[in-house]
């Protein structure tokens, strides 16, 4: 996009970035649509709009860092990426259980088919998630 005068609007990267960053809230926008969502085929709609979101917002950042305009951020040790999970999934467990004790139960929740458990590999040499 150019001035009235021939020059960019704004540089390419703070063009990308801003793109980047007005992805990022949409999805936001979009999870808490999902979840607040009464009606089924509507919280539907919001989760596939999630979806491809997260999906534009990837491949965003896959070109901005093959193009060396988004830094990478330093490696996680894997303990305490462990430990952010094991943390997670103990509050969703006491989340269920309070569910199930003021429903009487008639809600039976399981781990989503999309969202694998956690386990660490510990055979692994590499300390690191990257």
């Amino acid at each position: 996009m150019y001035a009235q005068n021939g020059s960019a609007f704004m540089p390419d990267e703070d063009l990308l970035y801003t793109v980047l960053a007005d992805l990022k809230r949409t999805v936001r926008e979009y999870s808490t649509a999902a979840t607040e969502s009464n009606c089924q085929a509507v919280r539907r709609v919001f989760n596939d709009l999630t979806m491809d979101t997260l999906r534009l917002q990837g491949e965003l950042y896959t070109q901005m860092s093959q193009m060396n305009m988004y830094t990478v951020p330093g490696k996680a040790l894997r303990q305490d990426l462990d430990k952010q999970i094991q943390t997670a999934q103990q509050t969703q467990q006491k989340c269920q259980q309070f569910v199930q004790q003021k429903t009487g139960g008639a809600g039976n929740y399981t781990q989503s088919a999309n969202v694998p458990l956690h386990q660490a590999n510990v055979h692994s040499q590499n300390s690191y998630y990257m």
